[in-house]
């Protein structure tokens, strides 16, 4: 009878050409992939609407100062958020989120009825909304699977982001017969599909990691964010009784107060322990995650200006005096960028599939960390002496096509082997506001280059080469510090 459960199906053998996937783990993986699937999706049908509006009610001007103001009312959102993620279970939590995200997106389509303007509102809606629902999802993802699992399969469900992007992406031009308004009410059906799937994998798993467990110690009934961790048996396992985890994780034994016994100390210890911010910067691992996010956006983003500033200056070479010269330019950035996007999304889609979990199978977590800071050093050192357009185009395909496959896998591996407190609270700070962060020092780089030291291209290249020099840095150290945390949570 054992045999007859334990042997894969025709699924299980299929997905094999992609991830190490076991007997009976393709259906939570293949519902989160579609999980994720949806919720990508929905983000790129809205980023279009954002651009449409933005440009045509606000301009380009106002756009760009965006990450500064997203990156001030995400210090609103995430305390927030980790609030109501201390008292409430994972899947309320997910549903409730998802709910005002919905209901948000019904209000536009009804402002936009009446002719309201919405262009810097929904601006910075879109960028609270987009790393606040992806970084809830993989915090739910890390949140069912132990390390070893999660190692496996996020390559798979990591797919399921590559294709929403590519399908998001698509949809708009699909549907460009209907109104622009229509698109919101798109994308909050998009997120009631994703939380529809959500509820399942959340039942599934339940009964998996959780059978015969008092109600009151599972998921279904305790916060989300608890002081626990997945052990390797698949069971939740509270922090004190892992002396190794404690040690490793810096959570610190907890103290036992005059009058309170062992029991009740422990049962503190289940409880959340802090804010979100303050997850992140009293434990060390934490904290190199959250610089070393800050320094990816960073570099990422300064190379965008690095390869627009060289389309801009390319267009304006050939242009050969034939219509207005805001137009031809126009006319080949949109020609440039359209090539430039479909390669990076292929590209990134069959890294997704063929390469990431071979990588992390066979080099582990702590080398897949290094290769897309490895990629952007000799990237940007090429660049800083050959700046031409060629150059950096595929200086970039190969960054961008690592950052959102391989490197967006590891990044949320690395929140395996920690508490339900730190994925849904110090997750959500790290992964949106040091993100935006990244975007801010970018935005001061660019302006003080431009403005003050007459930057070249070549420049804000090399200034590239010396943040990653320290991206690698940490990525070492995090490696590290990951490999003992994830030996920790075996024991």
């Amino acid at each position: 009878m054992t045999d007859t459960i334990d042997r894969p199906g025709p699924i299980d053998r299929m997905l094999r050409l992609f991830s190490d996937i076991r007997a009976g783990e393709s259906g939570t993986a293949l519902l989160l992939t579609g999980n994720v699937f949806l919720i990508l999706s929905a983000y790129y049908v809205l980023k279009v609407v954002r651009e449409a509006l933005i440009l045509g009610q606000a301009g380009a001007e106002i756009k760009s100062y965006s990450g500064a103001a997203q990156a001030v009312l995400l210090l609103a959102a995430v305390p927030l958020y980790g609030a109501v993620a201390a008292r409430v279970p994972r899947r309320r939590l997910i549903n409730g989120v998802t709910a005002f995200f919905v209901g948000c997106l019904a209000l536009f389509w009804l402002l936009s009825r009446f002719d309201v303007p919405l262009a810097i509102a929904f601006f910075l809606w879109v960028g609270i909304f987009n790393v606040m629902i992806v970084a809830q999802f993989w915090a739910f993802a890390n949140d069912i699977y132990t390390n070893e699992e999660g190692k496996r399969l996020f390559p798979i469900i990591g797919f399921g982001a590559s294709a929403g992007a590519v399908a998001g992406s698509y949809l708009p031009n699909l549907l460009r017969a209907l109104p622009l308004p229509t698109l919101f009410l798109l994308g909050a059906i998009l997120l009631i599909g994703a939380a529809a799937l959500t509820n399942v994998v959340d039942i599934r798993e339940r009964r998996r990691t959780e059978f015969g467990a008092p109600d009151v110690l599972t998921s279904g009934l305790l916060p989300a964010a608890t002081g626990q961790f997945r052990a390797a048996t698949g069971q939740f396992k509270a922090v004190t009784d892992s002396e190794a985890y404690l040690t490793e994780s810096g959570v610190g034994l907890p103290k036992l107060q005059r009058g309170q016994s062992i029991e009740e100390a422990e049962q503190a210890q289940l409880e959340s322990t802090g804010g979100a911010f303050a997850l992140v910067f009293r434990n060390r691992y934490l904290l190199l995650i959250a610089f070393l996010i800050l320094l990816l956006n960073w570099v990422n983003t300064t190379g965008e200006y690095i390869l627009g500033r060289t389309v801009q200056d390319a267009a304006n070479a050939l242009y050969d005096g034939v219509g207005t010269r805001e137009a031809f330019v126009s006319a080949y950035s949109r020609e440039f960028y359209s090539s430039f996007f479909t390669i990076v999304n292929a590209a990134g889609l069959v890294i997704q599939l063929f390469i990431v979990s071979r990588v992390l199978k066979y080099f582990g977590v702590r080398a897949a960390i290094l290769v897309l800071p490895a990629i952007a050093l000799i990237g940007y050192a090429m660049l800083a002496f050959i700046p031409i357009l060629a150059l950096v185009r595929w200086v970039k395909t190969a960054e961008n096509a690592t950052d959102y496959s391989l490197h967006n896998t590891v990044r949320n591996v690395l929140f395996l082997p920690t508490t339900r407190e730190e994925k849904y609270k110090a997750k959500q700070a790290i992964d949106s506001f040091f993100w935006r962060a990244g975007d801010m020092l970018q935005a001061v780089l660019v302006y003080f280059g431009t403005t003050y030291l007459m930057f070249e291209t070549r420049h804000f290249a090399l200034v590239n080469m010396g943040l990653v020099v320290v991206w690698l840095g940490l990525a070492v150290s995090i490696g590290r510090r990951y490999a003992r945390l994830a030996a920790a949570t075996e024991r």
